[in-house]
């Protein structure tokens, strides 16, 4: 049966958009979001059906007499009321509430443990009942029917109004009904979150569309009205007396009390929905997520449920509503009607987009626990300091992901969970036309563009997108989707910082979808650096080849300097295999052509006329006059005797002197390649080296190295902060220092997440220390990086990636 057509994007200064036809002929819109094959291999399989694809999308903020009971043109009128006085809302009884969390055994425990700040003996039943209410009272409230039907009646009216649609594939919405009619197993939602939006809209959606009211952990700051309603309407909160800490020691009878309830609506099979991080750390998980996940994994393991279903959650927004929230704001009922007002005057509304991922078993990942060796592996102190300080060279044999000792086994799998469920929500988020046209605006033509360049390239990106199987939350005639998206990104000024921010976090999910292939062109374009003083003016080179080694040698640097999940790249695999996969990527890509070297090719000669030895850079000649090679196929050694042909099977390496023989052939590109920063400029009369890119997208190479530069300037710019004292500073102040110092350029708008993941990298290599204080966390500089000489090397080393 054909699917039906679902409407068209309306809008009065707008030309009408066909949302769901396939985007020029050429391929239908992927659906992303399988869970992890390697974590949970039975999961795979579950819940996927085979024609997900063609059951098309439907707009979910538009109620139709399909979601009633009810047919006929009165009903047409008010199918918002009547679909909302329909859905099904649990009723509870916070007496059986409370007294089912005062039976539970570590809440007994947590009340009779004579720690400080606990009830003992001494305490009577009563006044410990009474303490247990009022935490209680903190976690959540009574659900209000009256109150819930109401809102959700209000919020499609508030969605058309600031969303041309709310986008919901038909394909996963069935998959996620399927995993909610599983027996005794409840569902949970792990969610990216980009906007306090976010929550209000889970919440309609997995209402209206029959999966069941959810409970929705609130992590935001908010004012006690605004804490108030939200708990009427299905919010949670974590209470406040818990400590800093982990441990059920420090924890004490909130954290126990904490413990109860979520084994109670796991039990009860009410879906929950937790948001993995906040909208002004982006990529990073948060404390109060590895919070909800530690109750999460407690439930599994004292046997409240025989096991859960997640399902993470990716959420797409042309423009998502309430801009960047401001970091440790508190957020009240008034700014909240004051941020509907101001969306609902907007004159060019964008696009929203709900993406669920498979649903996997949280036994069967416990069980496998793939993430948690990797991230107890060897710290980048141990391997990647050595190498930025000269004193030895990357071992790759072990590596790992993570720094510092991580804690108990019990958080270590609490930040596996974590990372491992962020990754896979920002893997199924979809790709936005705004999301395209800022990356294009930012990173390609950064001055005047014409109307028809800008087309051109917005194709060709779209189609690197789609080869690689990711989703894009858009379809249409090209002028039409990019006219849209010039129109939402019409209020931004080009020459203004927070306009280049701005541009900055819409194109995130285009660096994000396209960071593994952007590590690879800065590590080619680092090894290009090094070899340009060898192998002369770059305008007399037609192409180079670089060595398999090398080049895995370069990837596996940079992914030892950013976290993973700044890349998009799941936490259970080592570095070693991200750097193949990504090499992968480059050649499929056709940014690289391999090149099996045995003898040199016919016409060359080797460039050395006494015999060339290893460790050194070999040059081939030509007798052709005017075609010069480079290649560089020389192995490092790792330690005694070992070369890094570790990456390499022992086919490759059987030469006399263990050369391997897989190397990869770089074209050139309009641009001339940067040394030092500066643009080299080819002679005249002369052709410039072209790398290897996509036919119809030239530059391509130098796009990717761009995509990653804000993230790899913020890190350099990081360096430049360790100069200043005072050290050691509290973190919080240490963080606050570096964004005003990032503040401090001519162009400078500081990204708090990328400022956040610098140092928390550089927690990781051991350029900063943390000493733990009454007064909390502090830090300091390492004793090597007390030297401003380190400081110039580790300086060094990030700059080599750079593209400026």
């Amino acid at each position: 049966m054909t699917p039906p057509r679902i409407q068209t994007w309306l809008s009065p200064s707008c030309p009408k958009l066909d949302v769901f036809v396939p985007f020029l002929g050429k391929y239908h819109r992927p659906v992303s979001g399988r869970c992890c094959q390697t974590c949970t291999p039975r999961s795979w399989d579950g819940f996927y059906p085979k024609d997900l694809a063609p059951l098309g999308f439907r707009d979910a903020s538009r109620l139709t007499e399909a979601d009633t009971r009810f047919r006929g043109w009165l009903v047409r009128r008010v199918c918002g009321f009547l679909a909302a006085w329909e859905w099904e809302i649990p009723a509870e009884s916070p007496g059986e509430l409370l007294e089912r969390i005062c039976s539970s055994r570590r809440v007994q425990d947590a009340a009779s443990s004579p720690e400080p700040g606990s009830r003992g003996d001494e305490g009577s039943q009563r006044c410990c009942r009474e303490e247990i209410r009022q935490i209680l009272g903190e976690i959540q409230a009574p659900l209000s029917p009256l109150l819930l039907r109401l809102c959700h009646w209000l919020l499609p009216k508030l969605l058309t109004r600031v969303f041309l649609s709310v986008q919901l594939h038909r394909g996963q919405l069935e998959m996620v009904l399927q995993a909610a009619r599983t027996p005794e197993v409840p569902l949970v939602f792990l969610c990216s979150h980009q906007s306090p939006l976010d929550g209000p809209l889970l919440s309609f959606l997995l209402l209206s569309q029959g999966v069941g009211l959810p409970r929705v952990a609130v992590s935001t700051r908010t004012s006690p009205r605004l804490r108030s309603l939200l708990q009427r309407l299905g919010g949670i909160f974590l209470p406040s007396g818990m400590a800093p800490t982990w441990s059920d020691r420090d924890e004490g009878l909130p954290g126990a009390v904490l413990d109860a309830y979520v084994q109670e609506v796991l039990r009860s099979r009410q879906p929950l929905v937790l948001f993995l991080e906040e909208p002004s750390a982006l990529l990073r998980l948060a404390e109060p997520a590895r919070r909800w996940l530690l109750r999460l994994l407690r439930a599994l393991r004292d046997g409240a449920v025989p096991d859960a279903l997640l399902v993470p959650v990716g959420i797409a927004y042309d423009v998502a509503p309430g801009g960047l929230e401001r970091a440790g704001a508190p957020l009240g009922l008034g700014s909240c009607l004051r941020a509907a007002f101001r969306a609902l005057r907007c004159q060019h509304r964008g696009c929203a987009q709900v993406d669920f991922s498979q649903p996997f078993s949280l036994r069967e990942f416990v069980d496998n626990n793939l993430v948690g060796p990797i991230l107890t592996g060897s710290p980048p102190e141990q391997l990647l300091l050595p190498t930025i300080l000269g004193r030895g060279p990357l071992d790759v044999r072990s590596v790992g992901n993570s720094g510092p000792t991580l804690g108990t086994e019990e958080e270590i799998l609490v930040m596996a969970l974590g990372l491992h469920a962020l990754s896979d929500s920002r893997a199924c988020s979809a790709v936005t036309a705004v999301g395209i046209t800022a990356a294009l605006l930012l990173h390609r033509h950064q001055e005047v563009v014409l109307l028809p360049r800008l087309m051109l390239d917005f194709s060709e990106l779209l189609e690197q997108l789609l080869l690689r199987g990711r989703a894009v939350s858009f379809s249409g005639q090209l002028r039409a989707l990019l006219g849209h998206s010039l129109r939402l990104l019409q209020p931004l000024q080009p020459p203004q910082a927070s306009a280049r921010a701005r541009l900055g976090w819409l194109a995130g999910g285009v660096r994000h979808q396209l960071a593994g292939e952007a590590v690879g062109a800065c590590a080619i374009r680092a090894l290009l650096l090094e070899m340009l003083p060898i192998l002369g003016p770059p305008s007399s080179l037609t192409r180079i080849m670089l060595s398999r080694d090398e080049l895995l040698h370069k990837i596996l640097e940079l992914l030892q300097l950013l976290p993973p999940t700044l890349l998009g790249l799941q936490p259970c695999r080592p570095p070693d295999c991200h750097s193949l996969d990504i090499l992968d990527k480059l050649i499929l890509g056709g940014l690289l052509e391999e090149e099996e070297v045995g003898d040199p090719p016919q016409g060359l000669s080797w460039g050395s006329g006494a015999g060339w030895q290893p460790g050194e850079v070999a040059l081939l000649s030509p007798q052709a006059e005017g075609e010069r090679w480079g290649c560089d196929v020389a192995p490092r050694r790792l330690g005694q005797g070992q070369f890094l042909g570790f990456f390499t099977d022992d086919s490759d390496s059987d030469s006399e002197h263990g050369v391997p023989k897989q190397c990869y052939k770089v074209w050139g590109s309009p641009a001339a390649p940067r040394a030092g920063g500066r643009a080299v400029s080819p002679k005249p009369g002369r052709v410039p080296p072209q790398l290897r890119e996509p036919q119809g997208f030239p530059g391509f190479l130098l796009f990717l190295c761009r995509l990653l530069s804000p993230v790899l300037q913020t890190y350099g710019r990081a360096v430049e902060f360790l100069q200043r004292p005072p050290w050691p500073q509290p973190e919080q102040d240490c963080v606050e220092a570096l964004l005003e110092f990032l503040a401090e350029e001519e162009d400078g708008h500081p990204d708090r997440s990328l400022a956040l993941s610098s140092l928390q990298s550089f927690k990781d290599m051991g350029v900063l220390e943390e000493l733990q204080t009454p007064t909390g966390p502090t830090l300091q500089l390492s004793q090597p990086f007390q030297s401003a000489s380190n400081r110039e090397k580790l300086a060094a080393f990030i700059q080599q990636f750079t593209q400026l």
